[in-house]
């Protein structure tokens, strides 16, 4: 069975979808990335999709139930690399993909990532800083 690497990067999970999605892709990487929030307790996911050429609503709505699965897994996620075509046929089948933030590039993506995590990736250190006095 085709699965979609998921990458652990410090307090981040990266996703990049090199292949064209089918429904069963799509909810296997649901379940598999919800998975690998909770174990690893990441922070933000990044889904890198410039490999996509055609989406569909079930594939739209499979991104924003992602989002919403990492937002309750205290997870923020940002979706990368969007083709103008997949922009248009979203806003065409009426998908707002709520929760979700969006940049060019993965670069941007990460720093979106970091600076919306910065106060808690702060605090954490700073707690753990604090436990070696």
């Amino acid at each position: 069975m085709e699965r979609i690497p998921i990458l652990k990067m410090g307090p981040f999970l990266l996703v990049t979808i090199q292949v064209e999605m089918d429904d069963h892709l799509a909810m296997t990487l649901q379940d598999d990335l919800t998975d690998r929030i909770a174990r690893t307790g990441a922070r933000g996911v990044l889904i890198d999709i410039s490999s996509l050429t055609l989406v569909d609503s079930f594939i739209g709505r499979m991104l924003a139930n992602v989002a919403a699965m990492a937002r309750v897994l205290d997870a923020a996620t940002v979706v990368v690399g969007m083709q103008p075509a997949v922009a248009i046929t979203l806003v065409e089948l009426g998908l707002s993909l709520p929760g979700i933030r969006t940049a060019l590039n993965v670069e941007r993506g990460m720093k979106l990532l970091r600076d919306a995590l910065a106060p808690a990736l702060d605090g954490a250190s700073h707690d753990a800083g604090a436990a070696d006095l």
